[in-house]
Formats: C-alpha cells, sequence, structure tokens
C-alpha cells in the first residue's frame, strides 16, 4: 500500500515540477527524488535493527487497541521516530552541501531540535502542559533569523468589506513572527494529539505530505505569482519547500511499512514533533503558511475538540483510546 502510493503520487508531482522549471533546476530535483528514495529504503531497512536495541533500553509499550488479545501482550519498541528522523536530517545535509542559506540551515536547526525534544518526551513522559509548549523553544531559530516578508494577502473581493476600503495586502511585521512560533506550535501537537491507532500518525503525515507535494507542483505550473510577488523568488521558495517535503515522503513510507496495521514499532512523539515541525518549515519558507492550515482541517476539529481536556476543564485521560472488549461481544467501547 505504502510503495505503491509513493509510486503513484511522486511522479506526477515530480512530472508537474518538470514542466514547470528551467532546465538548470532539474537535476537539482531528480537529485532530490533519488535521495527521497534512499530515505525510504534506509528507514525501512535500519528500524528492524533498532528494534531489539529499544527493547532493551525499556523503550517498549503495549498495544492498547488490542488489550484482551495474545498480541495484546507482546512488547513494541516505542519512540522510533528517531530513525526516520535521523535519516532525514541526514538527507537534507546531502541534498543542501554548499548551500549558505542562513533560513534553511536556521529551518534545519528547528526540526533536529524538535527531534531531540521529542524523544527527550518519549524517554521522561513529560505532561501536556510541557508538551504544549516545546515546539515554541524549537522554532526560535528560524523565527528569530527569519528576514523574509511578513506580508499577507487578505481575500477581500473588489478591495472593500461593506463599502469600507480593506487593503488587500497587509504588513504583519513582529506579529508574523510570533504566528510562524504559534504555527509550529499547532502543527506538532495537532498530530501529536491525533494519535494512538496504528499507522494513524504516520499516515496523516504522510498524507498531508504528499498534498503539499502536489500543491507547490501546481503553483509551479500555474504561473500566476500575484501582482506583488517575484516570480523567481517564488518559485525559489517553492522548490525549498519541495527539497523540505520530498525526503520526508521518503521516510515516512519507510515508518509506515512497520508501523502500519498491525503495528511492529510505535512512532513515539518523537515522530509527531518531527513531522509537524518539518510541515511548519516547509510551508514557511514556501510562504503558504495560511495554505498550510488547509491540510490540516481535521487535525484543527480534533484539536478544538480537545482543547476543554488539554487545559484541565475535562479529565484527560494518559491514552485516549477505544478499547477492545472480548466478553460478552467483541466491540469496541469509546473509551474518552
Amino acid at each position: 500500500m505504502q510503495a505503491g502510493t509513493i509510486a503513484g503520487l511522486v511522479p506526477i508531482a515530480g512530472f508537474l515540477i518538470r514542466q514547470s522549471i528551467e532546465a538548470d533546476v532539474v537535476p537539482r530535483v531528480l537529485i532530490a527524488m533519488g535521495l527521497s528514495l534512499f530515505a525510504y529504503i534506509a528507514t525501512a531497512w535500519m528500524i528492524p535493527l533498532m528494534t531489539p536495541l529499544h527493547i532493551k533500553a525499556d523503550l517498549f509499550g503495549m498495544d492498547l487497541n488490542k488489550r484482551g488479545t495474545p498480541t495484546g501482550e507482546v512488547k513494541i519498541p516505542e519512540a522510533l521516530g528517531i530513525v526516520p528522523g535521523t535519516i532525514y536530517i541526514m538527507v537534507l545535509c546531502l541534498l543542501h552541501l554548499g548551500n549558505n542559506d542562513g533560513l534553511y540551515t536556521a529551518a534545519l536547526a528547528s526540526v533536529t531540535f524538535m527531534i531531540l525534544l521529542g524523544f527527550a518526551d518519549d524517554v521522561l513522559d513529560l505532561k501536556w502542559r510541557y508538551k504544549m509548549v516545546l515546539p515554541f523553544f524549537a522554532s526560535l531559530p528560524l523565527v528569530v533569523n527569519y528576514n523574509g516578508s511578513t506580508s499577507v494577502r487578505l481575500p477581500v473581493p473588489g478591495g472593500s468589506i461593506l463599502g469600507v476600503p480593506v487593503p488587500s495586502v497587509v504588513d504583519l511585521g513582529i506579529l508574523y513572527h510570533i504566528y510562524m512560533s504559534m504555527l509550529s506550535t499547532f502543527c506538532s501537537n495537532a498530530i501529536n494529539i491525533l494519535a494512538g491507532l496504528n499507522g494513524l500518525e504516520a499516515g496523516q503525515a504522510f498524507i498531508i505530505a504528499c498534498f503539499v507535494l502536489i500543491h507547490n507542483a501546481l503553483r509551479l505550473t500555474g504561473g500566476y505569482w500575484g501582482a506583488l510577488e517575484d516570480a523567481r523568488a517564488v518559485q525559489r521558495n517553492l522548490l525549498v519547500s519541495i527539497d523540505i517535503i520530498l525526503p520526508f515522503i521518503g521516510v515516512c513510507g519507510g515508518l509506515l511499512k512497520h508501523n502500519w496495521h498491525p503495528s511492529n514499532v510505535f512512532v513515539g512523539d518523537t515522530f509527531c514533533y518531527f513531522a509537524g515541525m518539518t510541515f511548519a518549515m516547509a510551508a514557511i519558507l514556501g510562504n503558504y503558511s495560511k495554505t498550510l492550515l488547509l491540510f490540516f482541517i481535521p487535525q484543527l476539529i480534533n484539536f478544538l475538540y480537545s482543547v476543554p481536556q488539554l487545559i484541565g476543564i475535562v479529565p484527560c485521560p494518559r491514552h485516549r483510546l477505544p478499547r477492545y472488549v472480548a466478553i460478552p461481544h467483541e466491540r469496541l467501547e469509546s473509551r474518552y
């Protein structure tokens, strides 16, 4: 299933990209696709090798969805998101050898920082109030070094609302930096909250990444850059975003090979934070941070639904999961 999806979606996006960019950029895209394939193979190969090491280090758990069945007593290694995260960072470093772009380096630092914080969370089992703020600190390298556009385009038909003139472009200034930090925090925690079923964390990240890639390719082929945007700058930003997303699709596919139902590994908070920060960095550098929220609508709904539990108004259990009941009837009981 995962290999088929990769084989179907990525070449489609690659074809669209190929039709829209100059010949001198094509080798860069082909190298990115080749390294993404390597990331998939390396992740799928490394995870089984790391499995016994995690179990030996007591980084394992039981599948709560299978309690009451024989497989519910099997030790399943946790925090395996460290494997795709590490391979992803290595691939990005190879992909941008000699790149002196400070923003790209800052984004890479933010993703690396988030992987380390996520692994620390898996090991230390931090409380939710600490998990909510970890992405804020991880986003600081990019937020502090960001020197790009802080303007946003408003969807104002006719340039007015109820007859009152409204500018189509607004410069948010420092508020845009705050928004970037909030976006990083939301994306990381949104994937972490919508989790708990085999393949759900990696699966939703894989689907979002594929659609983000297609979105970038369609923007490249559309030829519309906006009245105040420079076409070359937009193309350059989108290509940087594609460089970030393609290897992520590769490592996600390799992880899903082992995390799909019935799961042999658990991804842990390491992967959830890593995935969310990757999406945020790609959207910020690609200048489509508002559009990214459209791909997170299911996560946004779940996040709003979970707010009463997150802030303590409603008791929040350690694991918000259905429970398998073998007697008297085989069914799922919701335990929220």
